[in-house]
Formats: C-alpha cells, sequence, structure tokens
C-alpha cells in the first residue's frame, strides 16, 4: 500500500491464499486505493502478464516458494526494457555459520546463500544489480519472532 501510496501506475497483488487477498483488497479500499490496487488469487509460478509489460516486479519474501533462479528467470520476460526486479531472499551474511542453524534452514531453503552469490544468481539472470541491504535485527525480532510467538500461543489455546 505504500507503493500505491507513492507511486503512478496501478499494482496487482498475488497470493495463493484467499483470505491474505481479501485483507490485501480491504486495505485498499480502507485507504482509498481501490481504483490503483488490486489482488489476485493466483500463484506466482502462473503470471498472466503478456512479455515487457511490467515496470516493477515486487516480491518481498516469498520468491523461495518457487525458487531464487526460477523466479528470476522466469518473471524477466515480464519486465519491460528498464524495468526492476525487487526481491528480499533470507542469505547468509557470513561463509561460516553454527552448524544446528545451518542444519534447520537448509531443508527449508535449499537454495539459501551469502548475498555474494545471490548477486552472481541475479547477474547470471540476466539483470544488473543496482542496490542490496541487510535487514535490521529489529525487522526480525520485533516484526516477525515476537509476533510469531504471541501467534503460537493462541494456536495452542485454540
Amino acid at each position: 500500500m505504500v507503493l500505491a501510496e507513492h507511486a503512478p501506475g496501478h499494482i496487482t497483488g498475488f497470493d495463493i491464499f484467499p483470505a491474505f487477498i481479501d485483507q490485501f483488497n480491504n486495505n485498499a479500499t480502507k485507504l482509498n486505493l481501490q481504483d490503483k490496487v488490486k489482488g489476485v488469487v493466483r500463484s506466482m509460478d502462473n503470471l498472466p502478464f503478456q512479455d515487457d509489460a511490467l515496470d516493477l516486479i515486487w516480491c518481498e519474501g516469498a520468491i523461495y516458494n518457487i525458487g531464487f533462479e526460477r523466479g528470476l528467470n522466469e518473471w524477466r520476460k515480464f519486465l519491460k526494457p528498464g524495468g526492476y526486479i525487487a526481491v528480499t531472499e533470507s542469505s547468509w551474511l557470513t561463509e561460516k555459520r553454527p552448524s544446528k542453524i545451518e542444519q534447520y534452514c537448509l531443508p527449508h531453503f535449499p537454495e539459501m546463500d551469502t548475498i555474494a552469490g545471490k548477486i552472481t544468481q541475479i547477474q547470471k539472470a540476466g539483470y544488473l544489480p543496482i542496490a542490496t541491504f541487510v535487514l535490521p535485527s529489529v525487522c526480525w525480532n520485533d516484526n516477525y519472532f515476537t509476533p510469531m510467538v504471541k501467534a503460537q500461543e493462541l494456536f495452542l489455546e485454540k
């Protein structure tokens, strides 16, 4: 919604879960953005766009669902010349990490790599990397892990 408030054009959001799309469309209506923003129930591995149709593809924390390289390669055709792709991807910050963390992450995120490795994949897919950044730990702790603990408690109560 922040993007829609600050950028021209139309935004189509996708998710496979109808409840998430309902919330997305409700948020658009609450912010009077329903003419610019539309959510659609659909999988990201079957997008309905024509080649060279999009200025921007924005995928926040979800490209891993179809695979980082696969997403980069399959979605490139949808971008207009000079278009951009912006993705977030879990990445290792060092070459060495505790084995327990690696043992947990690798089965769930088999393509997880260092930022340098991800940049190489981006370039191999034909993109010119413009910028990368690491989210501050407060984003993970305050906005992800802490709410997750509360959600788990509520789930267990039910």
